[in-house]
């Protein structure tokens, strides 16, 4: 199922940018998966996953449990690599545009991001817990795709300010990654709880930005934008 779940946002963005935009759509997209972006103050960003993991972690388990304690599988980086190249090659690089053409940027990455969780749910009896899931199958996967809406927001927001998908693809790798490395050896109950409070944390940056206006003002100068160039 993993090869499946990493390959059918990246081959069916790939051929239906190619159906729907023909051969400029493709490169276009291949374009923006090179593009780096000269402002400097998104690279700091995309250590966010990481960090909010390791905080969230250690927290727990001072608080908690030491079962909580942030592992250091470092290799697990590795895991993050083609999940983060290959998902985002359909989900930022082909959906969100059209997503966010239509309902604009919160509304669009909130729909993206449920679909996001929905499109794991195959794998989650097998994403952290040392065992299947079990009875907490369902609640797991109800505090996955809380995690991975808000994750897919914060993906979007960088997106819409930069069009590089190559940051967004190294925002999916952080996050993917942290998870591998950071996640304890818990029973799926203890993960269940984690998660939740992950997720809270994730929400709470979300929560900031939608307070500054930051998830709406570059929406609207993008959309200004493509008006003009229509016109």
């Amino acid at each position: 199922m993993f090869p499946a779940m990493l390959a059918g946002p990246s081959l069916t963005g790939i051929v239906l940018t190619r159906v729907l935009d023909g051969s400029a759509g493709l490169k276009g997209l291949f374009r923006r998966m090179r593009a780096f972006t000269p402002d400097l103050h998104w690279y700091p960003v995309l250590l966010l996953p990481p960090l909010l993991v390791l905080i969230t972690l250690t927290l727990v388990s001072r608080l908690c449990s030491a079962s909580f304690r942030p592992n250091h599988f470092y290799l697990g980086i590795l895991f993050g690599i083609p999940a983060g190249f290959l998902e985002e090659i359909g989900w930022s690089g082909f959906a969100f545009p059209r997503l966010q053409a239509r309902f604009g940027l919160l509304k669009a990455a909130l729909l993206l991001g449920v679909l996001w969780g929905i499109w794991h749910l195959p794998v989650t009896n097998y994403l952290g817990a040392a065992a299947p899931h079990g009875a907490y199958w369902v609640p797991f996967s109800i505090a996955f795709t809380f995690v991975m809406t808000a994750m897919r927001v914060l993906i979007s927001w960088i997106y819409a300010n930069t069009e590089s998908v190559l940051l967004t693809q190294f925002m999916h790798i952080g996050s993917t990654g942290a998870l591998v490395v950071f996640s304890p050896a818990v029973t799926p109950s203890q993960e269940t709880f984690w998660f939740l409070i992950y997720g809270c944390a994730l929400w709470g940056v979300v929560g900031i930005l939608a307070a500054l206006g930051l998830l709406s003002r570059k929406t609207e100068l993008i959309a200004g934008s493509s008006l003009r160039t229509k016109s």
